[in-house]
Formats: C-alpha cells, structure tokens, sequence
C-alpha cells in the first residue's frame, strides 16, 4: 500500500514577541496562514490539519476557507509538542507521514513539501528535514510511528535528537525554509521579499 502523506500546520501560537496575531497578518495578496495553507494544498496533500488555540477563533475561520480540518488544542498555554499531540489524534487512518508545518515560516515552496513527500516515500521510516547551504530548516516530515512517541514532556527537537539514525536531510534550492518570522523586523523583512519575488 503506497504512503500516505499529511500535514497538520500549527496555528496555535500565541504571537507574544509579534505583539499581534502573526497568523492573519497579510502577506503578499493573502495571510500568513493563507499562505502557508495555499502551499501545502498546492503540493498536493489532501488531508491538512490545522490546530489552533481556545482563542483563536478568526485564525480557525480563515483556515476553513481551505479544505483542512480545524482542530482546538485545549491548553491555553499549550506549547508547540502539545498542539502537535492534538493535530496528530485528529489524523485519518492510513497516514504514514506527516508534514509538520509552522505559520512562522511562510515562504516555503510547494516544491519543497513534494520532495518531503517524495524522500519519505522511498525511506518511510525517516524523519525528513530539509536543508539549504547545509542550514536545517522548516517544515520535517515525520513518520507517523514516531510521532506516536511525542508523550509527557518530550518535544520535537527531543524526537529529532532521540536516533541520528532515523533521520535524513536534503538539500532543497529554497531558502523559506529559513526565514522565521516572529518578530515585526522579520515579518517586514519578508514582506520586502514576497515584494520583489
């Protein structure tokens, strides 16, 4: 049975050093979510899950303008492994791998989440992580077995960290895979570039 890919975008953050949602902040003809949604739908994947917080009401309802599943993580001050644990029990069944996508980097290429999903299929049981000029960067694609590890207080990194064996890197010709956005100068930084691109 071929694999099967999903992506679930973590949506939940609370944008404390962006002094605003960062989520619905606009960017290039769409928002940030926007964005990031029309990447991940452009690569083809069909089953998108969207997490976000108790308060994030308007960041949901932008969100159901795609065809994605919204999903609440219930932890108010719920951090980025406890909204990954809700976005992973919301996945269907026969999911092999998963895209984990973040609203912080919204310049990644819909080129980029197919060569995840392209590696993955040929090495299923790795966790993916893309590389430009040898950085790591956003999103991973995790398999969904190991996923399953992400209990108590272990993070993402700590699944990252937890076997050098099961992980594989590729490099991609996209440097969105690096651009953070946390605060307003890399939120007007990427709006210069979305301008110029």
């Amino acid at each position: 049975m071929p694999e099967r890919v999903a992506a679930i975008l973590l949506a939940a953050g609370r944008s404390r050093r962006m002094g605003r949602c960062k989520q619905l902040l606009p960017l290039g003809g769409s928002t940030v979510l926007g964005r990031c949604l029309d990447t991940l739908v452009a690569a083809g994947l069909d089953d998108i899950v969207v997490v976000v917080s108790p308060a994030g009401e308007e960041v949901a309802a932008e969100a159901r303008r795609y065809p994605v599943r919204v999903v609440v993580n219930p932890e108010a001050e719920g951090d980025m492994a406890s909204s990954l644990r809700v976005g992973r029990d919301a996945l269907a069944e026969g999911i092999s791998g998963v895209v984990v996508a973040l609203c912080d980097y919204p310049l990644v290429l819909p080129e980029t989440i197919a060569r995840l999903q392209e590696t993955h299929h040929q090495e299923p049981d790795r966790i993916i992580i893309p590389t430009h000029d040898g950085r790591r960067g956003h999103p991973l694609l995790v398999p969904r077995l190991i996923l399953e590890e992400l209990e108590g207080d272990l993070t993402l990194r700590d699944l990252v960290r937890r076997d050098p064996a099961r992980l594989r890197t590729i490099e991609v010709a996209d440097r969105g895979i690096l651009l953070d956005m946390d605060t307003p100068e890399e939120y007007r930084r990427l709006c210069a570039l979305v301008a110029v691109s």
